[in-house]
């Protein structure tokens, strides 16, 4: 039997993709990472599937406005745990394991301090930001009463997501998927219980979703801590020192997510001008569309690792592989999705009881706008590989570019001449030119870092 200490063994892990099948690593990462992402969707999508059964229109308008403000605070939970990949998976790529250690709990510490000052600011502002948001009367008041439920649990799900990204860092992405996967089993499992049995409505929904936080923090946590065994002591000195290299990469990550929300912000307050038939098309739609290609989002999130440990090992040809093979998958995941959504565009509509503009844009989405995500994948995995290889400020500009230059004017057009439904083909277009944009940086950074490693 082996007797030798825990930690010791520990120390000889060999970094997981720095040999072997990339292919192999991005589909394992990847179907993983989609499991648990999707998992999340579907909870979420179960949030709108009962609440639309009170058959209350403006209570699912009321989640569409308040999603747009929840977006933009687990955006920024995401940023954080890009900064925590970004320094981790490198350290364990070069054998670094003792500054792996140090950096991931650090990671965690900082996460939750931002998170819970985010946390605060928001839950302060909430009813100033659906007012911004072009919500009024009751859907004002039923999206302020989800929101000051679900707000003050941002800090548990920050510190969730950041253990999920240490522990894909590490190579373990079932562990990884266990995190996100529990969230969404809890939240589904307690909608009914809390919106139908306790009669509480839109606000059961947001009690559902603060509780399963509680599980993604926990199970997150006992993997990186005791499974993994990625902690160390607290130093004050420490974590003043990591403040800096981990805010080098947070500040532009969160910046690159925030991006997203504001571009979906805006969308929802164009679309509040056609009325809540609209809204509530536009809320469904943003809950089938990350069901439908959550395994793109997920193969976004499992990227970095990969690139990650390849950069710290100076393997610059499998980091070419790697981002290569990745836009190919992206391109396949989504031919299968738009097949799926053109057979399954009718009985979507009808199971969330879509009638009007909300019926006709589902219909829209899934049978002629959902192609074009491929254009938006591409971008997300760029973004990823400039995040983990310390160009976070190529992200920033490239998410933002496509929020502002990329959405305004193609949706203040579209809705100009086609409605809501110009509203929606606005804000896909402008994701082809920034996502070709980002494949062609990333390719150009990956050669100049093979030239300067050299």
């Amino acid at each position: 039997m082996d007797r030798q200490p825990r930690r010791q063994r520990q120390a000889r892990v060999k970094p997981k993709f720095v040999d072997g099948s990339l292919l192999r690593h991005i589909l394992v990462m990847t179907g993983t990472g989609a499991v648990g992402l999707m998992a999340i969707f579907l909870g979420d999508l179960a949030n709108i599937f009962f609440l639309g059964r009170l058959g209350d229109e403006a209570v699912v308008a009321a989640v569409g406005y308040a999603s747009s403000i929840q977006f933009l605070t687990i955006s920024i939970g995401i940023g954080l745990a890009i900064a925590a990949t970004s320094l981790v998976s490198p350290a364990l790529g070069a054998g670094l394991r003792g500054r792996a250690r140090r950096l991931s709990v650090n990671a965690h510490v900082w996460t939750f301090v931002v998170a819970s000052v985010l946390a605060a600011a928001v839950w302060l502002s909430v009813e100033p930001l659906l007012r911004v948001m072009g919500a009024s009367g009751r859907t004002l008041e039923l999206g302020a009463s989800y929101l000051s439920i679900v707000v003050p649990t941002l800090p548990l799900l920050s510190l969730g997501m950041t253990s999920s990204a240490v522990l894909r860092s590490a190579g373990d992405a079932q562990r990884a998927m266990y995190v996100t996967l529990a969230a969404a089993v809890t939240n589904t499992a307690l909608d009914p219980i809390f919106i139908f049995g306790l009669g509480l409505g839109i606000k059961g929904a947001a009690i559902a979703t603060a509780l399963s936080r509680i599980a993604v923090v926990v199970i997150g946590l006992y993997g990186v801590l005791i499974v993994h065994g990625l902690r160390a002591r607290v130093r004050p000195d420490l974590l003043r020192a990591d403040a800096l290299p981990l805010a080098v990469v947070a500040l532009p990550a969160v910046l690159t997510n925030v991006a997203t929300p504001f571009a979906n912000a805006y969308v929802t307050k164009s679309m509040a001008a056609f009325g809540d038939s609209a809204v509530a098309g536009w809320a469904i739609i943003g809950r089938i569309m990350p069901v439908a290609f959550g395994a793109i989002y997920a193969l976004s999130g499992s990227i970095g690792p990969i690139v990650g440990q390849n950069y710290g090992a100076r393997a610059y040809p499998r980091m070419r592989e790697a981002f290569t093979l990745s836009l190919v998958v992206t391109a396949a995941f989504t031919a299968a999705a738009w097949l799926i959504l053109v057979l399954m565009a009718q009985p979507l509509a009808d199971v969330f009881l879509a009638t009007g503009d909300a019926e006709r844009l589902i219909i829209l989405f899934c049978r002629w706008v959902s192609p074009l995500f491929v254009f938006l994948g591409a971008l997300f995995v760029s973004n990823a590989v400039f995040n983990t290889l310390r160009r976070a400020h190529v992200s920033t500009f490239l998410n933002w570019g496509r929020a502002t230059l990329g959405t305004i004017p193609f949706v203040m057009l579209g809705a100009q001449y086609a409605g809501p439904d110009g509203v929606l083909l606005g804000n896909m277009a402008g994701g082809i030119i920034f996502g070709l944009i980002g494949v062609m940086l990333g390719y150009r950074l990956i050669g100049q870092l093979e030239a300067s490693g050299r």
